[in-house]
């Protein structure tokens, strides 16, 4: 049974029907007029009327959407409101052309609508925070359309087939058309209005409930819509954010603890798009201040802190960003076995690939961490060692746990073949406080931080454990036995020491500089570390101890345990053979065949005498740097050929120490950089050079003309600097 219609719906419904009639019949009288009437004279009424009659029904909207203004609903989309899978940036403001009909709903409305008689004008509209605004102040909108009296808003698409892009805004007095010239357009400018409405309607209602369950549903509401509008553009997420950090003061200090974690998961969709706002990076770091075991720790913030690191941030412009970060490490130390998440965290960071694919993770992870040690070390300065120490210590008492965080994440991005490069130049101008090196604490968990660098073999790694420039001091200084820092009696400085001068800096600059530790050195050398006597044995060798007493301190040091004994021997030896090697008699003039290695060159020398041997052509042959501990014992040569060889910067360092009589260089084809060749400027005599096809560059090259008075012929083809 159908259920009874009450009187007054009865008669709503009866008067619909009149007047629908009354539409019909008046539209049967004009087509009864034009029967009567030319084919000429009618022909626009005649279209006049198919437009009214096509339109009886009303307009067919693609989207209907209830005003959120007067019924409490969101504006909201559907299926058919923008073509399938469009995306649309927010309009703030454009060009549309505008009509008003004053009368809603009635025949009226229609006729004028129809293309005949509808009168359109060009606007230049503004989307404010509030209404919408037109530049033009004159014909239909010299007033603005505040958001507040918008009643519907729908897409047009039963339109004559010239006007049929347009949008329908219901106003309580009539309504507007917007017409636009094509559908994208119009569906922007559609979305663009139900966006800027629905935030107005927030913006009321947030900012002026006192109930918890509203402003919990209107929060969540807002931000499901944000999430389903077909818009993308930056403020679509900003602009919420913003909102909801307006009242995260109210929130935090008069809520319980149950709606802030019902606010923080109600934002986490929001923050996966856009950086959280200062007030929300203080309200999340006052959650992880209060409530560090929380489970929303894990779950809410490492989706927002994962994306933060992924991106470039100014942090000295966001602080607050910066802030939230670190109590969001320490955070995650509190918890049971704390240290082991925060390497789980910078592993997460890494990927499980070889290569992390986010270059902005490390200068950020990095940048984060030396603020919170700095943080922790600021206060307190103390111009005395003994004071320095005890309230070094007082404080890190206070604050060892959030230290100890923050070594762990260093260690762990020191752990990786990849990051390790560009952390350990990050590193090497020591960016850490004088209260931070002068503690004990500090320095023995950051020491496996530096043990991984010196033990990479690779030597732009190793090799930033100096100081980044000349007179600069850097790690290797800090732990020499003599400073504070050392805490281990130079075993720390020895593994150094040894990783320098195994592989690249065996060399005259490099040892020359070891003269101020030579104390430290010949110590070690009597505790029978091997390392140390090697070093002392090389320092003699290559003639770097200019000080007599110091040569002979050294040779006392080597003879007083068995095992510097036996390289004191070796020394010897190597001396002896080097002598016999540089005595007048040999070839003058020599030439290795092209398959040569740097075998063959050492076995060359090591029999007989080429005191005389001036020039040398190890053209195409297949010598590398390491020949280069050959060709220094030759400081007779004048010439050497080394084109189309794999002779590199390292050898090309070591004998522009050695080989300063040489007058004539081949280096073309070979893979030297401005690293090698800057090191050609201690060759005064060089006369002749080649480095056709090397990676000279135009400044290097500069450098050798000012640095090198006797040359005379340079060939640069094929490089940068030609």
């Amino acid at each position: 049974m159908h259920e009874p219609v009450n009187r007054s719906q009865r008669n709503k419904c009866s008067i619909h029907v009149i007047n629908n009639q009354n539409e019909q019949n008046m539209a049967s009288a004009m087509v009864n007029n034009c029967k009567n009437n030319t084919f000429e004279e009618n022909t626009a009424v005649k279209a006049l009327v198919n437009s009214v009659q096509n339109n009886f029904e009303g307009p067919h909207r693609e989207d209907v959407a209830l005003n959120g203004a007067s019924s409490g609903q969101t504006l909201s989309y559907s299926a058919g409101s923008s073509r399938s899978g469009s995306k649309f940036k927010l309009v703030n403001d454009g060009d549309v052309h505008v009509c008003r009909l004053n009368h809603t709903r009635t025949v009226i409305s229609k006729l004028l609508s129809s293309k005949f008689l509808r009168r359109w004008e060009v606007h230049r509209l503004t989307l404010g925070d509030s209404a919408i605004v037109s530049r033009t102040s004159t014909g239909f909108l010299e007033e603005p359309i505040p958001y507040a009296a918008i009643e519907d808003i729908y897409a047009v698409t039963r339109w004559d087939c010239h006007q049929k892009f347009c949008i329908r805004i219901v106003v309580f007095d009539g309504s507007i058309l917007l017409q636009t010239s094509n559908s994208y357009l119009r569906d922007q400018w559609f979305h663009s209005i139900i966006w800027k409405k629905n935030i107005f309607k927030y913006q009321r209602l947030l900012r002026n409930t006192r109930r918890i369950e509203v402003m919990l549903k209107e929060i969540k509401i807002m931000v499901d819509f944000c999430l389903s509008t077909p818009l993308q553009d930056e403020c679509i997420y900003q602009t919420p954010l913003e909102l909801i950090s307006d009242l995260l003061p109210k929130i935090s200090n008069h809520f319980p603890k149950s709606v802030q974690e019902e606010v923080l998961v109600t934002l986490v969709p929001l923050l996966e798009k856009n950086h959280p706002p200062s007030e929300i990076c203080d309200f999340f770091s006052k959650q992880c201040k209060d409530n560090p075991r929380s489970n929303l720790i894990m779950e809410v913030f490492t989706p927002v802190v994962q994306r933060i690191l992924k991106h470039n941030v100014d942090f000295g412009k966001y602080p607050n960003m910066r802030m939230f970060l670190q109590d969001f490490i320490v955070a995650l130390g509190a918890k049971n076995e704390g240290l082991s998440i925060v390497r789980q965290f910078a592993a997460t960071m890494h990927g499980s690939s070889s290569t992390c694919p986010h270059p902005r993770v490390l200068p950020n992870l990095v940048s984060v961490c030396l603020a919170a040690i700095y943080a922790i070390f600021e206060n307190k300065k103390s111009s005395t060692v003994d004071s320095l120490n005890e309230a070094n210590c007082i404080l890190l008492n206070h604050q060892q746990d959030s230290l100890n965080c923050f070594l762990a994440c260093f260690d762990m991005l020191a752990s990786y073949e990849d990051w390790r490069p560009f952390l350990s130049q990050l590193l090497q101008p020591i960016p850490f406080p004088d209260r931070a090196l002068s503690c004990e604490k500090f320095i023995m968990g950051f020491q496996p931080v530096i043990r991984q660098i010196i033990m990479d073999p690779r030597c732009e790694v190793h090799q930033t454990v100096l100081g980044i420039r000349d007179g600069k001091e850097g790690w290797f200084h800090l732990f020499y036995s003599g400073n504070l820092v050392c805490q281990d009696d130079g075993l720390l400085w020895s593994e150094m020491l040894e990783s320098l001068v195994k592989c690249c800096c065996r060399r005259k600059r490099f040892l020359s500089t070891l003269n101020k530790m030579l104390g430290q050195l010949m110590l070690l050398a009597l505790r029978d570390n091997n390392i140390c006597q090697e070093t002392l044995c090389f320092m003699l060798e290559l003639e770097v101890v200019e000080n007599n007493d110091h040569q002979l301190q050294i040779v006392t040091t080597l003879q007083s345990t068995a095992s510097g004994r036996k390289h004191y021997t070796a020394l010897c030896e190597r001396q002896m053979h080097l002598r016999e090697l540089q005595q007048k008699g040999g070839p003058r003039k020599l030439t290795l065949p092209s398959r040569s290695t740097d075998a063959d060159v050492a076995k060359l020398l090591s029999c007989g005498s080429f005191g005389n041997l001036e020039c040398l052509s190890l053209a195409f042959t297949q010598v590398t740097s390491a020949c280069a501990e050959q060709l220094i014992k030759l400081p007779s040569l004048k010439y050497l050929n080394l084109w189309s060889t794999q002779f590199g910067d390292l050898g090309l360092q070591l004998i522009s120490e050695h080989l300063h009589k040489l007058q004539v260089l081949n280096l073309c084809e070979t893979p030297v950089t401005d690293k090698g060749l800057v090191s050609l400027t201690a060759m005064k005599n060089l006369r002749k050079l080649n480095l056709n096809s090397t990676s000279l560059s135009a400044y290097t090259f500069e450098a050798l003309k000012q640095k090198l008075p006797a040359l005379q012929e340079c060939d640069i083809r094929y490089t940068d600097a030609w």
